[in-house]
């Protein structure tokens, strides 16, 4: 690809419609955005220098910290350097060998990753079933410490986390709630506070998410009450172990942070944007699936004839990525669309279009 992630790229020499990124509301390329960052890497230069333990902990990372703890609202928040370690760090610092994580059947492979690693036992119940959670949740007796995990927007499906049924549950068998909220802070819930919000505000104890989504950004946070984060810098081994997150994405971050409050446009286009990409290829017979969400699948099921999709859309101006296994169960193979705010509503049914014509002309 060339140049900055923006709705309308060039991709392998030609240009296309980008559905296919996760720079939700625009904003790595925004221009206060971009000097927010290019400002801290004057001040403090391109690297922390150190862990944060050592060298590496800059009062950029604390204010930024405060900050969006009081947008998210919990009492303290903790930076990690990505997605991925911010997973690998704290589900194996809350849970061993004497505990156990109840874990959605679709997670991220970043919180199956984190299960394997913490040496707990592991029970998987089926996608967002509340019965089928209370149905593993009743036979945890015995274990010191019970851990349910969930991700807030299902990466794959575009679908939420039921948590207005699901903590109640977890609630009733003294479980510890942990949701990754990568794909929802920004978009979600009245004011962009993400899942939690969307959800009524149902109370979980552990947040974790990411800067380099609808922030624009790199790195990702966990946000915990002031305690959970004492208890994280001194346990979470992928934070104690590694430098201090750079301070041009921290100062990106904070900016991107400040305009999504100031400008709820930006969420609210990109699910108008994201609905009617959803009813168009409902419209065409795509199966969308259980998506509500601003990220939309079209369910094809055969392997390569979603990647012969997705390549001859790209030949035709339009990319959207395909998804197969391991990512998606085999069989579940779907081409997956990410628009952006800035999308106008005729990029949108012209991405439909494209897609409707080619499916109708290739055989599954």
């Amino acid at each position: 690809m060339k140049g900055r992630l923006a709705p309308r790229m060039v991709v392998d020499g030609r240009p296309v419609l980008m559905l296919a990124g996760s720079n939700y509301l625009d904003l790595s390329g925004d221009a206060r955005v971009v000097a927010a960052g290019e400002e801290a890497v004057r001040t403090y230069g391109c690297a922390a220098g150190g862990s944060r333990l050592i060298s590496g902990n800059l009062d950029l990372h604390e204010a930024f910290e405060r900050e969006l703890a009081s947008f998210v609202g919990t009492s303290a928040v903790l930076v990690f350097s990505t997605g991925y370690t911010a997973n690998l760090g704290v589900i194996p610092a809350l849970a061993g060998p004497e505990d156990v994580i109840v874990s959605d059947a679709l997670n991220h492979a970043s919180i199956i990753d984190a299960c394997r690693l913490s040496r707990s036992s592991t029970r998987v119940f089926r996608h967002n079933d509340p019965g089928d959670l209370a149905r593993v949740a009743s036979g945890l007796s015995g274990f010191r410490r019970r851990i349910l995990v969930l991700n807030g927007v299902y990466a794959m499906e575009g679908d939420a986390a039921r948590l207005r049924d699901l903590v109640p549950i977890a609630r009733s068998y003294d479980m510890i709630v942990l949701l990754d909220d990568t794909h929802g802070l920004g978009v979600l819930g009245p004011t962009g506070r993400g899942t939690v919000e969307y959800e009524g505000g149902m109370s979980v104890d552990i947040q974790i998410g990411n800067l380099g989504k609808a922030l624009g950004s790199f790195g990702a946070y966990v946000a915990c009450s002031e305690t959970v984060r004492e208890f994280l810098i001194n346990r979470a081994r992928s934070f104690i172990f590694t430098c201090g997150l750079a301070p041009g994405p921290i100062g990106a971050a904070r900016a991107a942070l400040r305009i999504l409050q100031q400008e709820s446009w930006r969420r609210e286009r990109l699910l108008d944007r994201a609905r009617q990409l959803r009813e168009g290829l409902d419209e065409a017979g795509f199966d969308t699936g259980t998506s509500t969400t601003h990220i939309v699948p079209a369910i094809v099921g055969s392997e390569d004839a979603v990647m012969r999709t997705c390549e001859a859309a790209l030949r035709k101006g339009v990319y959207a990525q395909g998804i197969r296994h391991p990512s998606v169960p085999r069989g579940a193979a779907r081409i997956r669309f990410t628009p952006m705010c800035t999308h106008s509503p005729e990029e949108i049914e012209t991405t439909v279009r494209v897609f409707a014509e080619l499916v109708q002309r290739s055989p599954r």
